[in-house]
C-alpha cells in the first residue's frame, strides 16, 4: 500500500506530498488501530503496521514449531540482515551496530561500560530522558563520579546557544557530555555535530541519546560525527516494541564494556553488546520489514508530514490567550513533537480531561520550576480530523479558562 502510493507522487515535493491527503489515506491503511480514541502519543511507543506485526506473529509461529532448533539455527542468523539495514539507514559500517531492547538499554550499555573515576565530570542537561540522568547518578553514588545538569529555555535562542551552553560549562575534570539528539520533552533538536566535534578537540567523549530522532527526520552518522549514539525502533521505525539500536565507532568499542558479560575474545566484537541470554528472535527480526515501510514512505516525506501536522494545531492555538508554544518553528531545530502550556491549567489535569472526557490520549509534561504542558506527537496515521478535534476541544477549555467539569 505504501509502495503504490509512493508511485503514484513520483518526483513531487516532500512538502507537497505532505499535505496530499490522498496519499496519507493509502498510509493509514496499512494500521489497524483504534479510531475511537485519538492517540496524540506517539513519542512514547507507536503502533506498527500491519505488515509488521505479521510478520512478528509469523516469526513467532516459527519459533514455537521448535524452539531451540528455529531461533538458534533458523532465526538468530537473520540479526545479520537486520544489523546491514540498520547500517545502510544510519550510514555506517553493520560491525558498529548491535540490537537492544530499546533507547535506555543501548545508552546504559555505555553509560555503564565507561572508564570512569571518581571526580571526573559528566555533564548532561535536566531536560535529557529521566532513565539516562538515573543512571548517572547511579554512577555517582558507585563509583564518586560528579553529574551537571544545566537549564536552557525553551524553544532556545538558538542552535549556537546549546553548543556555547556546554562549552562553558566544561572544566579540566569534565570526561563526558550526555546529549539528546531531539528531547522528549518538547522535541527540541540538537546541534549534535557541533557538540560532538567540539567537545572531541578537547579529548571528552559524547553520549548521544537518539530514542526520537532515528526516522523521524533525516540524517546520516556523518551528519552527526558521533562516537556513540542510541535509539528506540518502537517509536518513528514503527518497528516491534522492545526493539532499539546502539551505535559504538568501531575504533570505541573495545573500551566500552559490555553490561552483561561476554568472552574476552568479544572484546572488539560489537556483538558483545547482545550477550543478553535468550531473546525474542521474531521481535528482532520483524525489524527489516519495519524499515521497508519506512523506505517506502521516504523520510523527507515522514518529517515534512509531521512538520505539517504539528503547525496545524500549534498554528490554531498559539494565538489564544495563555498560550504557548514552547517548540521552535525552525525545521532545523523541530519536526513531529509539539508542546502546548496554557497559563493557569495545571497540564496533567488536563491531560486528565482529555482522555476520560474526550478520548485523546495525551502526555503531560512538568518541569519543576520552570514549564509545564501537553506533549503531543501525532504520526503517519493521525488524520486530519483527528487533529481539529484536538484543536475543537482545546480551543474550548482555552476559551473558558478552566478544565471542564
Amino acid at each position: 500500500m505504501a509502495q503504490s502510493a509512493t508511485a503514484a507522487v513520483g518526483a513531487r515535493p516532500a512538502d507537497t506530498v505532505a499535505r496530499d491527503e490522498d496519499f496519507w489515506l493509502n498510509i493509514r491503511h496499512a494500521f489497524t488501530v483504534d479510531r475511537n480514541m485519538i492517540n496524540l502519543n506517539n513519542g512514547g511507543v507507536s503502533p506498527s503496521p500491519k505488515v509488521v506485526s505479521d510478520t512478528e506473529k509469523r516469526y513467532l509461529d516459527m519459533e514455537n514449531l521448535s524452539p531451540s532448533y528455529y531461533m538458534w539455527n533458523v532465526l538468530d542468523p537473520g540479526i545479520e540482515r537486520v544489523r546491514r539495514r540498520l547500517a545502510r539507514e544510519f550510514g555506517c559500517d553493520p560491525e558498529e551496530i548491535a540490537i537492544t531492547r530499546n533507547a535506555s538499554e543501548a545508552l546504559e550499555i555505555v553509560q555503564l561500560g565507561m572508564e570512569l573515576k571518581r571526580g571526573d565530570e559528566v555533564i548532561t542537561t535536566n531536560q535529557d530522558y529521566p532513565r539516562m540522568i538515573t543512571t548517572w547518578q547511579q554512577r555517582e553514588r558507585r563509583d564518586g563520579i560528579v553529574l551537571k545538569q544545566l537549564k536552557f529555555p525553551v524553544p532556545p535562542p538558538s542552535m549556537d546557544h546549546l553548543v556555547k551552553m556546554f562549552e562553558e560549562a566544561i572544566t579540566p575534570k569534565t570526561k563526558v557530555l550526555h546529549i539528546c539528539h531531539i528531547t522528549n520533552r518538547t522535541g527540541q533538536i540538537f546541534p549534535v555535530k557541533k557538540i560532538c566535534q567540539m567537545a572531541r578537540s578537547r579529548g571528552i567523549e559524547v553520549v548521544v541519546d537518539g530514542a526520537h530522532a532515528f526516522a523521524q527526520f533525516p540524517f546520516k552518522q556523518a551528519d552527526l560525527d558521533c562516537d556513540y549514539y542510541g535509539t528506540s525502533l518502537h517509536k518513528w521505525v514503527l518497528a516491534p516494541i522492545g526493539t532499539g539500536m546502539l551505535y559504538v565507532k568501531r575504533a570505541k568499542i573495545s573500551k566500552i564494556w559490555p553490561m552483561m558479560a561476554s568472552p574476552e575474545t568479544m572484546a572488539d566484537n560489537i556483538r558483545k553488546f547482545e550477550e543478553i541470554g535468550t531473546h525474542p528472535a521474531s521481535q528482532r527480526n520483524a525489524i527489516t520489514e519495519a524499515l521497508n515501510f519506512h523506505d517506502s514512505i521516504g523520510g523527507e516525506r515522514k518529517a515534512e508530514r509531521f512538520r505539517y501536522l504539528r503547525k496545524r494545531w500549534s498554528n490554531e492555538l498559539r494565538s489564544l490567550p495563555g498560550v504557548k508554544i514552547l517548540n521552535s518553528e525552525d525545521p532545523e531545530q523541530s519536526c513531529a513533537i509539539g508542546f502546548i502550556s496554557v497559563d493557569g491549567i495545571d497540564a496533567p489535569k488536563l491531560a486528565n480531561y482529555l482522555w476520560t472526557k474526550q478520548r485523546i490520549w495525551t502526555v503531560a509534561i512538568v518541569t519543576p520550576g520552570e514549564y509545564q504542558g501537553l506533549r503531543i506527537t501525532p504520526n503517519v496515521y493521525t488524520t486530519l480530523e483527528e487533529i481539529d478535534t484536538f484543536i475543537e476541544v482545546m480551543k474550548d477549555v482555552i476559551k473558558k479558562g478552566a478544565i471542564p467539569a
